[in-house]
């Protein structure tokens, strides 16, 4: 049995009055979940699929695992920290044998060695020690912040389903996140690739216009009327039909499969009618958008599909029944471009109609209007419209015959039965007679221009890649945004050889590397993608990146993900995410670093493939503008901070081995070692990594350029954990030598002329290190929520009550009570309490004169927003990325610039070569 569901291959014996009848089985006999028994009142069936050819068996290891680039960071960063770790480990155990080379220091007076001390293998008690440093110091490895990431992720995740902007009304549909591992990667985006029916288009189909043997009509008020008809005339119009259009909305009505629900009326009682006597009652569905509205407007235009019983289908032409035999469908797929189905009249002739692709249908036409039906096809797709061509043949009975037997012995074949499909389809749909074409309107979404234009401000690039025919896909293509008036156009269409390919490739890249002032966007087929990905990769993804925006039309599923994968391991590894509606788009979905589905009128095969879905494209904006850019700033954050409290925590604890001769004696008690990741600093990071908005969200929607801000992983490079670690050492060595040249010299710092011990020393160092990292977290903290007051002093609090609770009681289970009445002894010094408060503010001031010479220096765009959130900037990049007329609108509006910062704004954008033209645009709008 064929793996694949879709290319499911077999067939069945049934048993009628002792003579045995063979029925072919296909992908168009499967019944998935949730299908009803309707229109019949018994079916034959068979289980298939079953135990493990299961869906769930079968594809079990075939999804690859995605991992977001922060994690990635965060094992670079371990395996650095683990590198560390050996080195503190192995640097101890030498100075440890160096210091005990001398006699005094290996066998003291107060500690001497037993005989099987001095017999044991030096070998083994050097490992011995090497592993007890490494114990020693291991808190150095946050193991605990892999436990707090996945619930930062588990928990922030609900944040993106309670987003009521991310919310669709008119479905009643919230956004859905199906995992909560690539958060953080939504704010990491650099390519969007998307589909463009039911993503950027609603996938609600109306039928605008057609051609007729070669005359062009319109529909207007429910009629059919040639181009260029006036309106008085409509409205006196006759409603009959002539045979060419008969003929062709015959077909429309004949060459499809769509259903009429049986709780329907499929007649004119009581009905609202058309101007042709026809009722509006009847309810059609199909799998197709395009299908039911051909059939919905053949039905307005007097020929319309009344239902079928069995193999009857019933059409009624302005009101004068018709029945048809069907004989054969000829399904659909994505190789022909085309379907068909073979009826038999009334009169007993078998026909053929046809509907597909004009570059499948007109190659395979001998009659009828060729050349004016593909001039007009174009004009419909430079309109926007979705385009198909309709065909006819009829077959005498000896030619209906043969291609019966043919399909029958194809259809049961049980090898290679999709190959004999193929051919006995492609000998059925030849010397076909053009009857004309169609051109129906596929809606762009609510505000899909400003979310490409704000995507494209945020230094995302977008991809479209669909199946539609070029003219439609550059028409969609223009009145989205995705390309603009001003942008060049560069074209790789209509290649036929690989050389021919190449060539065009290298042309495109010469022009571009010689005009580079002006953006250029690239239209790209499928039959040309495949020349180039044969053998020219390299040099394809060379003119890609160039350009502005990409568009790839006539695509298959497979190309989409072949696109997708091959910009994912270009060398610059950037992070893709892709979105689109329907089962054609899984592959490309699953191919993508990040995989959105939107829930539109597909089905459903999308959403559940998906990393996130949402209702409608202009979601998107928000998703990546403002919840990925906070997810990202919390978690790349929470990494940093983690690291940076394990560092000072353990630092001191290196640093104290000098002072005890390396005898591997802990600085801390052994419970504030296992409170310190869990209790004392876990809360306040985990509270900031869920509630933190350092960028009101207004302002991040609104400023899409703030995104570029933490693109390219920017939080997480090796400067800023440069940064973060050796902020962590610097401030161990505070608490620790802080904390020395208070008590090291046996200063006497009670009233009653007691020392404090070591047990002391160690507590005054932790006292100081909690307060400080938690303080640090709480000027990392920009949005300050109750909950964030709560676990911040609170947690100071909790160390303070715990350790008063710990050390003022003796625990009867404890081996030692060596922390008994330390920590109360430690408070009751005025000077411990002075040393607490310079050693915390010395730490932090160095973080706060950094922070402010750097905001004053070098602000970034994030920190201007911060510090100005509600003024109006004009940018070099907006202004470019414009079309002239929304430039010159925009430039309109923004009244809060005066004429001379605009100025001193071109001067500043002429500076470089590529912003001369830039300017000179800004000044011809200004002057408008």
């Amino acid at each position: 049995m064929e793996r694949q569901i879709s290319r499911f291959v077999g067939r069945i014996t049934l048993q009628d009055h002792s003579e045995d009848i063979v029925r072919p089985l296909g992908p168009e006999n499967l019944l998935l979940r949730g299908a009803r028994l309707k229109n019949t009142k018994e079916i034959f069936g068979v289980a298939v699929y079953t135990g493990m050819e299961a869906k769930m068996a079968l594809n079990y290891k075939s999804k690859s695992q995605k991992r977001s680039a922060v994690e990635k960071s965060m094992n670079t960063f371990l395996l650095v920290y683990l590198i560390i770790l050996l080195f503190e480990a192995i640097l101890s155990t030498i100075l440890k044998y160096a210091w005990q080379a001398e006699g005094k220091w290996d066998e003291p007076w107060y500690n001497q060695k037993t005989e099987h001390d001095r017999n044991s293998s030096k070998i083994l008690k050097f490992i011995s020690d090497f592993l007890a440093f490494l114990v020693l110091y291991n808190f150095i490895i946050p193991i605990s912040l892999y436990v707090t990431v996945e619930m930062q992720k588990f928990l922030g995740s609900f944040f993106i389903s309670w987003d009521l902007d991310l919310y669709h009304e008119e479905s009643n549909q919230r956004a859905q996140v199906n995992t909560s591992d690539l958060n953080e990667e939504l704010g990491q985006v650099e390519y969007v690739f998307t589909d463009k029916t039911g993503t950027l288009t609603e996938n609600e189909m109306q039928f605008r216009e057609c051609s007729v043997n070669g005359i062009k009509y319109q529909e207007i008020n429910g009629k059919l009327v040639p181009e260029g008809v006036t309106v008085d005339y409509v409205d006196g119009a006759s409603t009959s039909l002539s045979l060419e259009e008969e003929l062709f909305f015959k077909a429309v009505s004949l060459c499809h499969t769509v259903q009429i629900s049986h709780e329907q009326p499929n007649s004119c009682v009581d009905g609202l009618r058309f101007s042709n006597g026809l009722s509006s009652q009847l309810e059609y569905y199909a799998s197709s958008p395009d299908e039911k509205a051909l059939v919905e407007a053949s039905r307005r235009m007097g020929v319309a599909f009344s239902g079928s019983n069995g193999e009857i289908m019933d059409i009624k032409i302005l009101g004068k029944l018709e029945r048809y035999k069907l004989l054969h469908v000829l399904e659909f797929d994505p190789n022909r471009r085309r379907m068909s189905v073979i009826v038999e009249s009334s009169s007993g002739e078998n026909i053929l109609f046809t509907k597909g692709a004009e570059s499948a249908i007109l190659p395979n036409a001998k009659s009828g209007e060729i050349d004016r039906t593909r001039l007009h096809v174009d004009e419909f797709a430079l309109k926007g419209l979705r385009t198909l061509c309709v065909a006819y043949r009829k077959f005498t009975p000896e030619e209906y015959r043969e291609i019966d037997q043919h399909l029958h012995d194809a259809r049961t074949a049980l090898h290679q039965r999709e190959e004999r499909l193929a051919d006995v389809f492609d000998l059925i749909e030849r010397d076909l007679e053009l009857l004309g074409a169609t051109g129906v309107e596929d809606k762009l979404q609510d505000k899909v221009l400003e979310t490409i234009e704000a995507l494209r401000l945020a230094g995302i690039k977008v991809w479209v890649l669909t199946g539609d025919k070029h003219e439609t896909a550059v028409s969609v293509s223009l009145s989205c945004g995705h390309f603009h008036r001003t942008m060049n156009i560069l074209e790789l269409v209509q290649q036929k050889s690989d050389h021919e390919c190449a060539e065009q490739l290298r042309q495109l890249d010469r022009r571009l590397k010689e005009d580079h002032v002006i953006q250029h966007g690239l239209v790209v087929d499928g039959a040309s993608l495949s020349l180039a990905l044969r053998g020219h990769e390299k040099l394809f993804m060379d003119v890609c990146k160039n350009c502005s925006a990409v568009l790839c039309c006539r695509m298959a599923p497979l190309q989409k993900a072949k696109v997708v994968r091959l910009l994912k391991i270009s060398p610059e590894k950037p992070i893709t995410l892709a979105i689109g509606d329907g089962a054609n788009d899984v592959s490309m979905i699953q191919e993508a670093h990040v995989g959105i589905g939107i829930m539109g009128k597909e089905g459903r095969q999308a959403v559940r493939n998906s990393d996130y879905a949402i209702a409608r494209f202009k979601f998107l904006s928000k998703l990546l503008l403002v919840h990925g850019h906070y997810y990202y700033i919390r978690i790349a954050t929470l990494v940093q901070y983690f690291f940076y409290k394990n560092v000072c925590f353990i630092t001191p604890q290196f640093l104290y081995q000098f002072l005890c001769l390396f005898s591997q004696q802990t600085l801390y008690d052994s419970v504030y070692l296992t409170l310190y990741n869990i209790c004392f600093t876990s809360l306040p990071i985990l509270m900031y990594s869920l509630f933190e908005q350092h960028v009101h969200p207004h302002v991040l929607h609104t400023k899409p350029g703030l995104y570029r801000d933490i693109s390219k992983n920017a939080l997480l490079g090796y400067k800023p954990f440069l940064y973060w670690t050796f902020l962590g050492f610097g401030h161990a060595f505070i608490f620790f030598f802080g904390s020395y040249f208070l008590m090291g010299e046996d200063t006497s710092l009670l009233g009653n002329g007691q020392m404090f011990g070591n047990w002391t020393f160690g507590t005054l160092v932790f006292t100081v290190m909690v307060l400080t990292v938690t303080m640090k977290m709480a000027l990392e903290t920009q949005f300050w929520t109750w909950i964030n007051h709560f676990v911040t002093w609170g947690s100071i609090a909790f160390y303070f009550i715990f350790s008063l609770f710990y050390g003022g009681i003796i625990w009867p289970f404890l081996h030692t009570q060596d922390m008994y009445f330390v920590f109360v002894q430690l408070l009751s010094s005025g000077s411990a309490w002075f040393a607490i408060i310079i050693m915390t503010t010395a730490c932090l001031c160095l973080d706060v004169l950094k922070k402010v010479i750097y905001r004053q220096l070098y602000p970034t765009s994030t920190e201007k927003a911060q510090m100005y959130p509600n003024r109006v900037t004009l940018s070099d990049e907006f202004i470019a990325l414009q079309p002239l007329s929304r430039a010159r609108n925009q430039l309109s509006k923004i009244s809060l610039l005066r004429q001379d910062q605009v100025s001193t704004a071109w001067t500043q954008c002429a500076a470089t070569q590529a912003g001369r033209q830039r300017a000179r645009l800004l000044e011809d709008c200004w002057t408008e």
